[in-house]
């Protein structure tokens, strides 16, 4: 039976990886890696080569220089990610900083309107990615109502019936890393450091969510950390 065609916004990182691999069996996949300058971006491509492999799913990289040239952001001129302590990552006040500190302008606006390009060019269906419940406390662009907004606009935009999925919006990291284990997704293979080293740092918000999520769901984390 010949597969729906697909699009994958893939990073390479544990959200993006576990929706992926919720769609892997049912559709014919092509994941995009994006360059926009970011201190990760040789492990993202490294490990989302990995997922694809993981997974039969075809891989192209995007370079967006342009994108690099207009952010401020710590992820992509190289000043130092902000580390933070676990028991701040609920609090708003300092998570909301750190969110300011990393934001990339416009980037899953960027991200999807290319995906949706690519989409309609090879006949993909949908395009899946990765926002969940608890990034959407700080970024606008992970959000149910950005999701609900872009498809929105897919409708008045595109002659092609395309969705967006994000089929962990309502998930914090604690459920996404139990999904993950139910739909047997490489969470091993993932990477979700901001600075880009061969190891996760251990320091920096997003690791510090990573680790949170593997304990708090008593699922084993292989993941190696520099620190913690």
């Amino acid at each position: 039976m010949i597969k729906s065609k697909g699009i994958s916004v893939l990073s390479g990182g544990l959200d993006c990886t576990v929706a992926t691999s919720i769609y892997a069996k049912d559709y014919d996949l092509t994941a995009i890696t994006f360059n926009y300058g970011q201190q990760s971006l040789t492990q993202e491509i490294k490990h989302a080569k990995l997922i694809c492999e993981e997974l039969n799913m075809k891989h192209v990289v995007i370079d967006l220089p342009w994108l690099n040239e207009i952010s401020n952001s710590t992820l992509t001129n190289n000043e130092d990610i902000p580390v933070i302590e676990e028991t701040d990552l609920d609090n708003y006040e300092v998570t909301i900083e750190t969110a300011k500190s990393v934001w990339v302008p416009a980037r899953n606006t960027v991200f999807c309107s290319i995906a949706l390009a690519y989409a309609e060019s090879i006949g993909a269906e949908i395009i899946i990615v990765g926002w969940d419940y608890e990034e959407a406390r700080t970024f606008p662009d992970n959000s149910k109502e950005y999701l609900n907004a872009f498809n929105e606009t897919i409708k008045y935009g595109s002659f092609d019936d395309i969705e967006i999925k994000a089929p962990l919006i309502d998930m914090n990291k604690e459920d996404i890393v139990k999904k993950g284990e139910e739909v047997n997704a490489p969470m091993h293979l993932s990477y979700s450091c901001y600075v880009g080293k061969d190891k996760h740092c251990g320091t920096c918000e997003s690791c510090k969510r990573r680790k949170r999520a593997f304990v708090n769901a008593n699922i084993v984390d292989s993941t190696e950390y520099i620190r913690g």
